[in-house]
């Protein structure tokens, strides 16, 4: 099973003309390309990709409900701000579902479940080396899921997952900043060493801890004052 899954994620599958649009613009916003309140134009991208305006719209209502884009009459399409206030919601939340999931799940993994959790911080650990941070997201939720599965709260869980899903773009703006995959690998590594233990305090703790510091690195890059590598720093990185 676990070599199945392994596999899994190295096969990809060909994008649909809708997917690369979205990847495209999502890339340009995450990585300062296209700018808060900048103006997305349907023309310019149907002359890009020679197509017609269909796939542009709906790559349009895709990233408007992803919280990337907003769409009014006359200005079309335009990209939205990142707020401090919304960053710190988002995080605080995240932080307490989250730490509840871990602390939960703690006394209730499986050895098969740790083991999972092991191999997966392996792969974004060569996902971190690689620098591909799609990849390193897809399997960091798969990480996550693990744990929050074995907390077996079905409300929990339907909750965490229409969090994430609404916020995602705050999640991937903060795994861009400079050596935030590599910290991530290393708390993983924490984490795991915690659920090891049986320890629902420390679970809960740790995992509290890299959300708080991801809202954290994400509210300074809102305040404009920049990215800061945390490679070396002490304190948990985002999750």
């Amino acid at each position: 099973m676990s070599e199945r899954r392994r596999i899994d994620f190295r096969i990809e599958r060909p994008q649909t003309l809708r997917e690369q649009i979205v990847d495209s613009i999502r890339n340009a916003i995450i990585h300062g390309v296209l700018k808060p309140g900048e103006r997305v134009a349907e023309p310019e991208l149907a002359l890009r990709f020679g197509i017609s305006r269909t796939p542009i719209r709906e790559a349009f209502r895709q990233l408007e409900s992803e919280g990337y884009l907003r769409i009014t009459p006359r200005r079309g399409a335009v990209v939205v701000a990142l707020t401090e206030k919304d960053v710190s919601e988002f995080y605080d939340v995240k932080a307490l579902l989250e730490g509840h999931a871990a602390r939960r799940a703690a006394t209730r993994l499986t050895d098969a479940d740790i083991a999972e959790l092991e191999r997966l911080n392996a792969e974004l650990d060569r996902l971190a080396d690689a620098g591909d941070v799609r990849a390193f997201f897809d399997v960091h939720n798969a990480f996550h899921d693990v744990f929050l599965k074995a907390a077996d709260n079905d409300r929990l869980e339907q909750m965490l997952r229409s969090l994430v899903q609404q916020f995602e773009r705050y999640r991937l703006a903060s795994l861009v900043q400079p050596g935030r995959m590599r910290r991530s690998v290393e708390d993983h590594a924490r984490i795991i060493e915690a659920f090891k233990a049986r320890d629902p305090d420390r679970a809960e703790a740790l995992v509290r801890g890299s959300a708080e510091q991801g809202g954290e690195v994400l509210r300074r890059v809102v305040r404009g004052e920049g990215p800061t590598d945390e490679g070396n720093a002490g304190t948990p990185s985002a999750s």
